[in-house]
């Protein structure tokens, strides 16, 4: 199963205004430098917690269905599934009826309970699974802890450019805000 990134997020989950402001900065000379600091700490905490912020667009390939159609899904949390589609030998796609798959996003990690697929016909990637994943489009879907580590990783990493500061992933505060929405690997 392999997950390939499609489209980004619209929008990032702390605005470049709010961080700015947590950082009490006021010119507007280092805005490039702060939003792309944003953008690697939401990078960041979602490779820490394994779960997206915002929504995503992504494809699921797969080789094969697994036994009894259930496939557990990489990315979480899933918001919806676009399309599913099953290619035959020549590379032909045949969309699967989105009323025969059955989306369990509650699960952790995220489900989909296929039934009545085809099977592929081609021999490696004869599966795309189409999904949207993240907590939702706007930052406010966005948990507040998720929001503040991100806040104080940009804070840490604007203070301390060019400083290598131990080996540690996330600053132990930082850290501690996304503990509780780790996922555990498969």
């Amino acid at each position: 199963m392999i997950p390939i990134f499609v489209d980004g997020p619209a929008v990032e989950p702390v605005t470049l205004p709010e961080m700015k402001a947590y950082l009490r900065l006021d010119d507007e000379g280092q805005d490039d430098l702060v939003a792309g600091l944003i953008r690697a700490a939401r990078l960041m905490v979602e490779s820490v917690s394994r779960r997206l912020l915002i929504e995503q667009g992504w494809h699921i390939v797969m080789d094969r269905w697994p036994l009894g159609g259930k496939v557990l899904l990489p990315l979480s949390p899933v918001l919806a599934v676009d399309s599913v589609k099953v290619f035959d030998a020549a590379g032909a796609a045949t969309e699967v009826a989105l009323d025969s798959v059955e989306l369990d996003a509650a699960s952790d990690p995220p489900r989909l309970v296929v039934s009545g697929a085809p099977e592929p016909g081609k021999a490696r990637h004869g599966i795309r699974i189409a999904l949207r994943a993240g907590f939702g489009a706007s930052p406010d879907t966005v948990p507040e802890s998720l929001k503040l580590a991100i806040k104080i990783l940009v804070a840490h990493w604007f203070e301390n450019r060019g400083d290598v500061v131990g080996s540690q992933v996330l600053p132990p505060d930082a850290m501690a805000l996304v503990a509780p929405f780790q996922r555990p690997r498969l």
